[in-house]
């Protein structure tokens, strides 16, 4: 309950990931007030008939991360803040690079800068497994941002805490391969694309991607990576869970795309400690008391780890994920495109 009574500032909140965590907060964890920070209006809108301010103690925030007048006055008062607010849309990245630095780099030392200067406790990011050897630009800038928030903690004398959680794919999440195959199904499809039969990629939940999130909040000292234990599973299984009968049109692989995701790579792995159901990765180049204090009694993974989606011990199979998306709170709401 370390968010009751407490404000919290969602960055990018009208997305996949702010929608679920506003549900699970202001039903469970009682905070005084949850501000979503976003810069469009009619996804506010939206999202504000699921969650009005009558009824919830939420308040809509329009701005920009890009806009650092703007974030100053949005974490005023700030308890938590949740930077999830990226440009992720890995094509249009490459062809607009400089608006992929501006949001997901620049961006990220606006937060930083607002953080230390509102008094926040705890800020924590979200990242993604592209940032681990990255392959094109979103992976990159995201590199760069989990760099400068882990750095941050040595800013305004470590007032404030800065934690990043990096995840795999989200089911169902805004450009996901499952509402696709999804509206396939729906209109009778069964020819589904396919980028390539071996792609394999971890897999999480919304709601597992929330916990994370409100488990590095209670346990962050400051400079930490929290990545979960996820399952994996090949694109080809998922396929086939939704639609048993499909066939596939190989597309082929999309330029900056990988075959397999890397969670934690093997030179990470040497600062890399098992905490109970998620893997944490130690600051390399910030000793801090307080971090080794509060992981000292935690094993380091084995010699020669590295967390691949290839290599994961833990598969879902195809009858697993058909499993999965029998009931019917694992399938996600697909709107027509």
């Amino acid at each position: 309950m370390i968010l009751k009574d407490k404000v919290i500032l969602v960055t990018g909140g009208t997305g996949s990931f702010g929608n679920k965590f506003a549900e699970i907060v202001l039903n469970r964890h009682r905070p005084k007030k949850l501000i979503i920070l976003s810069r469009d209006e009619y996804k506010q809108h939206r999202m504000a008939k699921t969650f009005p301010e009558e009824r919830y103690p939420i308040r809509y925030f329009l701005g920009d991360i890009r806009d650092r007048y703007r974030l100053f006055r949005a974490f005023e008062g700030v308890d938590y803040v949740v930077h999830a607010a990226a440009l992720k849309q890995v094509p249009a990245l490459e062809y607009n690079p400089t608006e992929a630095v501006k949001t997901n780099v620049i961006g990220a030392d606006n937060i930083v800068d607002a953080a230390i200067d509102a008094g926040v406790k705890k800020v924590i990011v979200i990242s993604t497994d592209k940032a681990v050897n990255p392959a094109n630009l979103y992976g990159a800038t995201k590199l760069v941002a989990e760099k400068i928030f882990v750095a941050a903690n040595a800013y305004g004398g470590g007032s404030v805490k800065f934690s990043v959680v990096r995840y795999g794919n989200v089911i169902g999440s805004r450009g996901s391969v499952i509402p696709l195959y999804l509206r396939l199904k729906r209109e009778g499809i069964k020819l589904f694309p396919l980028t390539s039969k071996d792609m394999s990629r971890f897999w999480i939940t919304l709601d597992k991607g929330v916990e994370l999130v409100l488990k590095a909040i209670e346990e962050s000292e400051g400079g930490e990576i929290f990545v979960p234990m996820l399952p994996s599973m090949r694109i080809v299984d998922l396929a086939k869970a939704i639609e048993p009968l499909c066939t596939f049109k190989i597309i082929g692989i999309r330029p900056g795309e990988k075959i397999h995701e890397t969670l934690i790579s093997e030179t990470e792995a040497r600062k890399a400690k098992i905490f109970g159901d998620a893997y944490v990765i130690l600051p390399q180049f910030l000793d801090s008391e307080n971090v080794r204090t509060k992981y000292e009694q935690y094993p380091f993974v084995p010699e020669g780890f590295s967390y691949e989606s290839d290599k994961n011990q833990w598969y879902l199979e195809a009858e697993e994920l058909s499993e999965m998306f029998s009931q019917p709170q694992v399938v996600p709401e697909v709107e027509k495109v």
